[in-house]
């Protein structure tokens, strides 16, 4: 029995590994690429909504791991979908095409986000499965090879070029591969008739008439307003601020995350979920605080440290969701609820937060960036705020 949980346990971190190796090879340095290429500047916003546009199939797919096939081959599917089309963006030099081809990548790839979460909860306890995503962040971390190894053979400029997406198709492919390798997860609602909510992914909407769901989903909408910002134009502020290896510089805040996910569990035994979000909220805020100051007077030392505390923040708001989600939805309704909450964590967030600091980015300001970070520091405010004042000690 020993061996077998252990060998479960390595088969599951070795799924969220090269999960999360996948995305940030290609995603972290892709704005920085995009406005590289001729009249790619005119697509740089509409590049940077591919994540929360990809998004909006996480529910639909979820509706097809709970009722009609297994969520590993689900993912086996999404993986091999998203390796194929990257491989395919590494010959596109059109911004406009190039949009339309990553835009496809991440209908098939967002939804795995919310497949491997549950198919780790599913067969680990809810203390291991922020141990097992450790190697979420590990695989992050380890994305930045592809880099370093670009840059020990002399090719200094691979954030910079197609290759980024020829790194993403070999890792999103051997995740296809080891999906066959996963341990067996099937629906739990098979057999069930399918509604057109259900048909259209909408099935966990139900959940939102608890008052405590519905509270704890808009405190997610809002703080992902400021936290994808920096998820999806991070890298695009540190190169106008002078940094090269803009993958490297990133994933320290992944090395930062290893600790904390450790914490995470006990952190919400201490103070419950609810107050774990303000608590986040609030470490969010004095991150942006860090990047306004480094923006506006060149302390480099800040935006190092901005960069460390994300694995606080990450841990507590995303992990965090994704743990309450499992604790609270029915099994029937499991995979399309974490389809539901990663629609709202990379979703309609990433579309608010885009839309909010492209035009902040593009105004007339003199100091845009820093402009930019201090609405992120209100905004964080804003939600802590709300989020202590309908805070329960119970959850």
């Amino acid at each position: 029995m020993s061996d077998g949980i252990n060998r479960r346990t390595v088969v599951l971190a070795t799924m969220m590994f090269l999960e999360y190796m996948a995305m940030p090879v290609w995603f972290v340095p892709m704005l920085p690429y995009v406005r590289s290429l001729q009249g790619g500047e005119n697509w740089t916003l509409w590049c940077g909504l591919i994540m929360g546009i990809g998004t909006f199939a996480s529910p639909l797919v979820g509706m097809f791991a709970d009722r009609c096939l297994n969520a590993e081959r689900v993912l086996a599917i999404c993986y091999f979908s998203s390796a194929a089309l990257l491989a395919g963006a590494f010959f596109v030099t059109s911004p406009a095409l190039l949009f339309v081809m990553l835009l496809f990548v991440m209908f098939f790839y967002m939804p795995t986000w919310a497949l491997t979460a549950t198919v780790a909860m599913a067969h680990a306890s809810k203390d291991a499965f922020p141990r097992i995503r450790i190697f979420g962040t590990l695989g992050w971390i380890a994305s930045c090879v592809f880099s370093l190894a670009a840059a020990a053979a002399g090719f200094k400029t691979f954030d910079s070029s197609p290759w980024i997406f020829a790194g993403g198709a070999a890792v999103t492919f051997a995740a296809g591969l080891f999906s066959f390798v996963l341990p067996r997860t099937a629906p739990q609602a098979r057999g069930t008739p399918i509604s057109v909510g259900d048909a259209l992914g909408l099935g966990a909407l139900v959940l939102l008439r608890d008052r405590a769901f519905r509270s704890f989903a808009i405190i997610l909408l809002l703080a992902m307003i400021p936290f994808q910002w920096y998820n999806v134009y991070c890298a695009a502020y540190l190169k106008d601020s002078g940094y090269r290896y803009l993958t490297t510089t990133m994933n320290i805040g992944q090395v930062g995350e290893i600790v904390f996910m450790l914490l995470v569990p006990l952190i919400f035994r201490w103070i419950g979920y609810r107050r774990s979000l303000a608590v986040a909220l609030v470490v969010l805020a004095l991150r942006n605080v860090f990047f306004a100051i480094s923006s506006a007077y060149g302390f480099a030392a800040l935006d190092f440290c901005g960069i460390v505390v994300h694995g606080l923040i990450f841990g507590l708001l995303v992990v965090g969701a994704q743990m309450y989600v499992d604790e609270v939805a029915p099994p029937m309704l499991r995979n399309q609820a974490q389809g539901l909450v990663n629609l709202i964590l990379a979703g309609v967030g990433v579309f608010a937060s885009n839309f909010l600091f492209d035009a902040i980015l593009t105004s007339s300001s003199p100091t845009p960036w820093t402009t930019a970070y201090l609405v992120a520091v209100a905004i964080s405010l804003a939600t802590a705020v709300y989020g202590l004042a309908t805070a329960k000690s119970s959850k």
